[in-house]
């Protein structure tokens, strides 16, 4: 059986992500589900951030930054741009970029 393909995509979200623990939720998410990237706030209010892993890994946590997020948070809307597959990982772990 082959090893599931590796997918990178870059992710934006909008609603009410600043100062509820969104990042440090997002980053507990994506170890919890074994991928790799960062996340960060941004000047606009958003949350922005890179994802690494396995496709079914990556889709699942896809879905989590659509409709999960923190407790305290409201997601407008995700966005995910530059999606594509990657023969390796280019990060060790899920860091909170500050």
């Amino acid at each position: 059986m082959s090893a599931e393909e590796l997918l990178s995509v870059d992710y934006e979200v909008y609603g009410r992500v600043q100062g509820v623990f969104f990042r440090k939720y997002t980053q507990s998410e994506g170890k919890k589900l074994g991928l790799v990237g960062w996340v960060q706030n941004t000047d606009a209010g958003t949350v922005q951030g890179q994802l690494q892993g396995p496709a079914s890994k990556v889709q699942q946590m896809q879905r989590w930054l659509r409709t999960t997020g923190s407790p305290q948070s409201r997601i407008a809307k995700a966005e995910f741009k530059n999606e594509q597959t990657i023969d390796k990982l280019d990060f060790k772990d899920f860091k909170v970029v500050r």
